[in-house]
């Protein structure tokens, strides 16, 4: 239900608590106790048959005794009273109740799934059971049983674990910074990770997000509001269980090197989430983005008085992939005016174990100043010579100083002082300057920021064309898939293998099957006239591991021994297996490449995320090497390349000493077409490329094995991916009234240039009119708004010249969390309007929305814009003008009643044709 009801639960003007107890130490009495303390300004409400009042409040003997209806009920009741609780609850009109109380069990028939029933008939949220509670600092709404009152701040937290949440607000509380909300959301019966995530994407009083997740229920939901959520706001997670041995049964090489945490981070990674690994990572990560702070890239300047400690923190910085700011000839220069002999001269910058303030704040002007820097980290050692908080109030005050003058983001800087005391950290803490204990906190804490800087811009990104639209034959692949399943088998034959590559053009090993040793000969005799040998392998479908029963002979030269190899795998195949259908002999060319790359590619699954692209180091001891890096699919080419440049092979890839380099960009590229395929064919369960050999001269193939399956579950669009990919099956042509006729298809990432060009092509009063403001410059971030979709929640249309391939106009709907109602857009290029393109494109958008499912289509629309009012006047929308400001119309169609049939106009889509007629 996403968002629906989550405002009058985490922000209630009145508040009933089901449970309350007088008993000391009991879960009634400390919710209790915390929503009075909080400061809460509605009404507060006992509920408790068992008592006429607890702490001086009045109690009554259920929910519909209360003299009114409360927008939220927290209860701590026992488990077995609670399905009554929330019938009760349903019935006078709650918006939503926080469960603490645990032991409602789980699956069918338990109270849990009664609970959910009756919340899910009546609209009503829940969150929990079995949980801390709900905060809220803003609303003065304390409904846990936490130890403490959070202060108001701009961080969520959402948190599967209240210990977790509870260890937050103790920490938060000693860092001066504070909560926007907390959410525990226990055993999510209804309000999930996503809901929250879509909630305070929207909020805008947070400014950082924080997560604690064990596991993920819809894969689906996570990600559209993960993707979401992070183009507005820093996401930073901590994901617990990482050990767990998600592989142990897989049964290829990819499938084994796909554990469950790997795929979770290749998820936050695709969604643009940062991840990290405990929760003191956690809290340095909110000290610096619960700050706003950002640095302008991966430079750090330090500045220190313990030559040492400056070493050590290079050293990490490196490690971590950071890069030591290289100061410039003028910072030199300037730091020699300002510091005595035998500072380092170099970063780190060693100002000795004498500074004083006055030398630390002469320094850090001139490294604020240095272009080469994005950062300074600022360290002190206390020594008797200079007071250490002394230092710490100078540097504060040069900070401030600059921040007056210049940009929060220009003037980063990071402290970590040596033993410092309160009154040192509370120093930082008043000048909002983030502080660590150690160097090594200090570092890593930047290097975070540094990767959700890199993921801000990665997920913004927009990747080359030429790739995604690779010639793919996907008829032909499905019937080889069909054919296996038809026929009950769950892995394809080598020949069916080779089909189902060819008609994605991946290149592989050409592959000849032969039935007996005569044909055998026959079959390799092309092969051996080219001076090429030839391997036999078994071809028999009931046996899976060919060498296992000596079914594999390689290195042959000559027809005898083809011949002879021939003969034998077959004998050893009947003595092995008597039981087993023998179709033959596969013979394949043996390709020698010597500068060739082994590597490994391939699709494996997971329960939650379902496939996975997985490349990485090829060969026999792939598991041991385990040098590999997950992605999910669909992957466009920027992704494919971040997959590659994530793993040590793709070092390899380079040119070095005699061996030229792999060609450009063939790998990525095999790495597209892969998860194309992964995306097309859903009946694909696992499928194991290994070895890829690459070098100069492009990829192939040596083996492979594909296992296919029905899959049980399929999302919406007919797809295991977890990210929906394009949907292909809306590409067509719309003949329009005129007899004229122009391209549609659904907008792509890699659009943003045609996108750009067309918005040239129309008039600033057209551009004014569907903006709501005067429109001059699009930045690209403004259009990657509108073709990054995530068209599992979105869609936009672009409609092409069939001549030029030059975009003419666009139509797009964005729905709302629930996947109801949908705001639709529309756009043209200005000297084409009054042919009937709209007309169409509107039609053609209402098409898909009935298709999704969508129950009403709105929009917004000027007054003045009279075209568009009479179009949507046409078509059966319904008007009205928005009460707060009357230039707005507000315009609405009920996608239930057969508005199309109505007018006469008919959408298809047959063959690549979408007709309006």
């Amino acid at each position: 239900m996403s968002t629906f009801g989550l405002e009058r639960v985490l922000s209630p003007r009145t508040i009933a608590l089901v449970g309350g107890s007088s008993r000391p130490s009991s879960l009634g009495l400390a919710v209790l106790m915390n929503l009075k303390a909080c400061g809460f300004a509605g009404r507060i409400a006992v509920v408790n048959p068992n008592y006429t009042a607890i702490d001086g409040e009045v109690t009554s003997p259920d929910l519909k005794s209360l003299p009114f209806v409360p927008d939220l009920v927290a209860i701590t009741a026992p488990a077995a009273a609670i399905p009554g609780i929330i019938s009760d609850a349903a019935a006078v009109g709650v918006a939503g109740a926080v469960i603490l109380s645990a032991g409602l069990g789980h699956g069918a028939g338990s109270l849990a799934e009664t609970v959910a029933q009756t919340a899910r008939r009546h609209g009503m949220r829940l969150i929990g059971p079995n949980c801390l509670g709900v905060m809220v600092p803003r609303a003065k709404l304390n409904a846990s049983f936490a130890a403490h009152q959070p202060a108001e701040g701009r961080l969520a937290l959402i948190s599967q674990s209240g210990a977790v949440a509870a260890a937050m607000i103790e920490w938060v509380a000693e860092r001066r910074l504070g909560f926007s909300g907390i959410v525990s959301i226990g055993d999510q019966l209804d309000v999930d990770v996503a809901d929250l995530l879509d909630y305070f994407a929207q909020d805008d009083h947070t400014k950082a997000i924080l997560l604690y997740i064990e596991a993920v229920k819809d894969a689906r939901k996570f990600m559209s509001a993960a993707r979401a959520a992070a183009r507005l706001k820093p996401l930073i997670v901590v994901k617990a269980g990482r050990v767990a041995q998600g592989a142990k049964a897989a049964a290829t090489h990819t499938g084994a090197l796909a554990g469950s945490d790997a795929v979770y981070d290749a998820a936050f990674r695709r969604a643009g989430m940062l991840r990290v690994y405990d929760l003191r990572e956690l809290f340095d990560c909110a000290e610096l983005l619960g700050r706003g702070f950002v640095p302008r890239g991966n430079r750090l300047s330090i500045l220190t008085n313990g030559g040492g400690l400056g070493i050590l923190a290079i050293d990490r910085l490196v490690e971590l992939g950071g890069v030591p700011a290289s100061l410039t000839t003028e910072t030199i220069a300037a730091l020699d005016r300002v510091l005595p002999q035998g500072w380092s001269r170099a970063n780190p910058v060693d100002i000795s174990g004498d500074a004083d303030a006055a030398r630390y704040v002469s320094a850090l002007r001139v490294l604020l100043d240095d272009t080469n820097s994005d950062a300074v980290l600022v360290m002190n050692v206390e020594t008797a010579v200079a007071p250490t908080e002394g230092i710490a109030e100078a540097v504060t005050r040069c900070v401030g100083d600059r921040r007056a003058r210049k940009s929060e983001v220009a003037a980063l800087v990071l402290a970590s002082w040596d033993g410092a005391d309160a009154r040192t950290a509370a120093t930082f803490e008043r000048a909002r300057v983030p502080h660590f204990p150690t160097e090594d906190d200090a570092v890593r804490a930047f290097m975070y920021l540094v990767r959700y800087r890199d993921a801000s811009i990665a997920l913004a990104a927009t990747p080359p064309g030429s790739a995604s639209t690779f010639a793919r034959r996907t008829p032909a692949a499905r019937n080889v898939i069909a054919n296996a399943l038809s026929e009950g088998r769950e892995w394809l034959d080598p020949v069916e293998i080779v089909a189902l590559f060819e008609a994605y053009d991946i290149p592989i090993v050409p592959t000849v099957v032969a039935r007996d040793a005569d044909e055998a000969v026959d079959k390799a005799e092309p092969f051996l006239a080219q001076g090429l040998a030839v391997a036999v392998k078994l071809f028999s479908r009931d046996i899976r591991h060919k060498s296992d029963i000596g079914g594999v002979i390689l290195g042959l030269r000559s027809r005898e021994n083809v011949a002879q190899a021939a003969r034998t795998v077959l004998a050893r195949a009947r003595a092995a297996r008597p039981d087993a259908t023998l179709q033959g002999v596969t013979i394949q060319p043996m390709i020698v490449r010597r500068t060739a790359r082994e590597l490994i590619l391939g699709i494996a699954d997971d329960p939650t995320f379902g496939p996975v692209i997985v490349f990485g180091r090829g060969g026999t001891a792939v598991e041991v090497i385990d040098d590999k890096a997950l992605a999910l699919p669909p992957l466009d080419m920027n992704l494919a390349r971040d997959l590659v440049g994530r793993t040590r092979v793709s070092r390899l890839l380079a040119a070095y000493r005699d061996v030229p380099a792999v060609s450009e960009d063939v790998v990525p590229l095999t790495l597209v077409k892969l998860a194309q395929l992964a995306a097309d064919i859903p009946e694909v369960a696992e499928l194991d490329i290994n070895p890829l050999l690459a070098d100069e001269t492009g990829v192939l193939a040596l083996d492979a094995r594909v296992a296919v399956r029905t899959p049980a579950r399929l999302f919406a669009g007919q797809t295991r991916l977890a990210v929906r990919p394009y949907p292909s099956q809306w590409e067509g042509e719309l003949d329009l009234r005129d007899g004229s006729r122009v391209v549609v298809r659904p907008l792509r990432p890699e659009d943003e240039p045609m996108v750009e060009s067309f918005f040239k092509r129309v008039t600033a009063e057209d551009l004014r009119l569907r903006f709501f403001q005067a429109m001059k410059n699009f930045s690209h971030a403004f259009i990657a708004r509108l073709t990054q979709l995530d068209y599992a929640r979105a869609m936009a249309f672009a409609a092409l010249d069939p001549r030029t391939g030059a975009m003419v106009g666009s139509v797009q709907l964005h729905s709302d969390s629930l996947y109801e109602n949908a705001e639709y857009a529309i756009l043209l290029q200005s000297d084409l309007k009054g042919k009937g393109l709209g007309w169409a494109l509107m039609q053609l958008l209402i098409h898909y929305a009935k298709s999704e499912g969508l129950k009403r289509l709105s929009g917004e629309v000027l007054a003045e814009n009279t075209t568009m009012l009479s179009m949507c006047h046409e078509i059966g929308f319904t008007a009205a003008t928005e009460p707060t400001d009357h230039r707005i119309v507000n315009v609405v169609l009920d996608l239930s009643l057969p508005v199309a049939d109505a007018l006469g106009v008919d959408i298809l889509i047959r063959r690549g044709r979408i007709t309006a007629a």
